[in-house]
C-alpha cells in the first residue's frame, strides 16, 4: 500500500514511512492510494468472528506486507485487550462506550496501535524517534500511556494551559520516563500549528527525527475504523440501518467511520456533533468554510476551530460538497444545552460525559428531523470521571472513581511552560 499527500506535491510513501514521517514534506496529510471494499462474506459472518480477527481483516490492506502477518496479529491482540460495549439507552438509541481502555478514552486504540507499529519499525534502528503531539484533552493521555517505556521513542506533548480537565492534565504530566509535557499559553489550534511547523523545520535534521501521534498520523487514524465494525457486529441482529453520531473535534474519528463505510460497512448516515466551535456544521449548512477563534467549552476535546482531518473527509467524497452533504449532517450545542442533555440522559439512567451528551443530542435531533427508524448510535468517547470539574454536581456525585484514574491522583505534575514555537524549538534542540 502506498500513501500520497493530499497536497499532492510530495512523493508517495510506504506505510512505514507515512507512520514515521506523520506529515508529508508539503504539509499534506497522508491518504491511502487505494481503498478496496471487503468481501460480502466478511459481513455475512461478522458476528461469528472475534474482535481481533475483525480488526485484522479491516487493517491488513493498509499495512500491506510491511508488518508480517503474525506480527500484525500480535499487535492487534495487544492493542485490543478491553471491551467496546454497545449500551441500549432508549428505543433504537445506543451508546458505544469507547472508554474501557487504560486512559478511559477512545484514543487508546489508535495510540496503542501506533506505538506498537513504531516499536516494530524501530527495532533494528539505532536513532531514537521523537513523537510530537498536540492535545485538547484525551489524545495526550492516550499517547503518553501507549508509548510509555517504548524503547527508542521519546514523547513530547503540547497542551493548552488551563483548557484541559484536572484528570486529563494528570494523565499528561505525571508519567515521567520518556514522556515530556509542554504547557502552552494558547489554544489547541496553537499547539497543533506548532507541531506542524516543527515537521517542516530543517534545523532538526540530524538532531531529532520527528513524527506525530495526532490523528493526522495514519497509524492513529485508521485503527479507529475498528469501533464501527464492532458496533455492527453487536447490532446486526436488529436488521436495521445504522446511523452514527460522533462527537467531533479534529474529525479523525468520524473520518475513520466514513472509511469503514467505504470498506462496505452498511452505515446509512453520519452526524457530527460539536460545541460552539462549529466550523464544519456551519459549512454543511451554508457552504462557506469559515474558521473562527477557538472558544473554550466544557466539552474541551472538541475545542478545535480548524480540524485537520476534515480534508480527508472531503477526499473521501472527491471534494464533492453535494455528495458530502448527503452522508454527513452537523449540529452544534452550547454548554447550557450540553448540561441539559446530561440531565436528560441521567434521568434515563445513563451517565454520559459532555462529549457523549452532544453526540446523543445531535442523534436525537437528526432522527426526529428525518422521522428515521434506524438504529442510532452515539459515541461515548471518554469516561465521565474525566470531567468532574464541569459535570453537574447532582450527577458527578454518583460517578465512582475507576482504578485507572485513582492511581494518578497523588502524583506530582511536571510540565514546562512555553509561549510560542520558539519555546518548543529551544526545548527540542537541547
Amino acid at each position: 500500500m502506498e500513501y500520497y499527500s493530499l497536497n499532492k506535491k510530495s512523493k508517495n510513501v510506504s506505510f512505514e514511512d507515512a507512520v514515521i514521517k506523520g506529515l508529508a514534506p508539503d504539509r499534506g496529510l497522508y491518504f491511502p492510494s487505494e481503498i478496496t471494499p471487503l468481501n460480502s462474506s466478511f459481513f455475512e459472518s461478522i458476528e461469528t468472528m472475534s474482535n481481533h480477527d475483525i480488526a485484522y481483516h479491516v487493517i491488513e490492506q493498509f499495512v500491506g506486507n510491511e508488518i508480517p502477518k503474525d506480527d500484525l496479529k500480535a499487535i492487534i491482540k495487544d492493542v485490543l485487550n478491553f471491551d467496546f460495549p454497545v449500551v441500549n439507552v432508549e428505543d433504537n438509541i445506543h451508546a458505544l462506550e469507547l472508554y474501557h481502555g487504560p486512559t478511559m478514552a477512545f484514543k487508546d486504540v489508535g495510540a496503542r496501535f501506533m506505538a506498537r507499529c513504531l516499536a516494530h519499525f524501530n527495532k533494528q534502528k539505532q536513532n531514537p524517534v521523537t513523537v510530537l503531539v498536540a492535545t485538547s484533552g484525551d489524545t495526550g493521555g492516550a499517547v503518553a500511556s501507549g508509548f510509555l517505556g517504548v524503547k527508542g521513542v521519546d514523547v513530547v506533548i503540547l497542551y493548552p494551559s488551563g483548557k484541559v480537565s484536572d484528570i486529563q492534565e494528570k494523565q499528561l504530566t505525571t508519567l515521567g520516563q520518556n514522556i515530556k509535557a509542554l504547557e502552552v499559553n494558547g489554544t489547541f489550534d496553537d499547539c497543533q500549528d506548532m507541531v506542524k511547523e516543527a515537521f517542516l523545520d530543517q534545523d532538526y535534521k540530524g538532531v531529532r527525527a520527528l513524527t506525530s501521534a495526532n490523528s493526522i498520523n495514519i497509524a492513529r487514524w485508521l485503527p479507529q475504523m475498528f469501533y464501527f465494525f464492532f458496533t455492527y457486529k453487536q447490532l446486526k441482529k436488529h436488521n436495521k440501518s445504522l446511523v452514527f453520531s460522533v462527537p467531533s473535534g479534529n474529525y479523525g474519528n468520524i473520518c475513520a467511520g466514513i472509511m469503514a463505510q467505504k470498506l462496505g460497512l452498511p452505515i446509512q448516515h453520519f452526524i457530527a456533533g460539536t460545541n460552539k466551535n462549529n466550523t464544519v456544521p456551519n459549512y454543511l449548512n451554508t457552504g462557506e468554510y469559515v474558521i473562527n477563534k477557538t472558544v473554550a467549552t466544557i466539552s474541551n476535546a472538541m475545542d478545535v476551530s480548524n480540524p485537520s482531518n476534515f480534508i480527508r473527509i472531503e477526499a473521501l467524497y472527491n471534494n464533492n460538497f453535494e455528495l458530502l452533504k448527503e452522508n454527513l449532517t452537523g449540529f452544534s450545542y452550547t454548554d447550557e444545552e450540553t448540561i441539559e442533555t446530561l440531565h436528560e440522559l441521567n434521568q434515563k439512567g445513563y451517565i454520559a460525559d459532555p462529549h457523549g451528551a452532544i453526540g446523543y443530542a445531535a442523534l436525537k435531533a437528526y432522527l426526529s428531523k428525518q422521522n428515521n427508524t434506524a438504529q442510532g448510535v452515539f459515541l461515548e468517547t471518554a469516561h465521565p470521571i474525566k470531567f468532574l470539574d464541569v459535570m453537574p454536581k447532582d450527577i458527578s456525585k454518583n460517578i465512582e472513581m475507576p482504578q485507572q484514574i485513582a492511581v494518578l491522583m497523588d502524583r506530582k505534575k511536571e510540565s514546562l511552560k512555553i509561549n510560542n514555537y520558539a519555546g518548543l524549538k529551544t526545548f527540542l534542540l537541547k
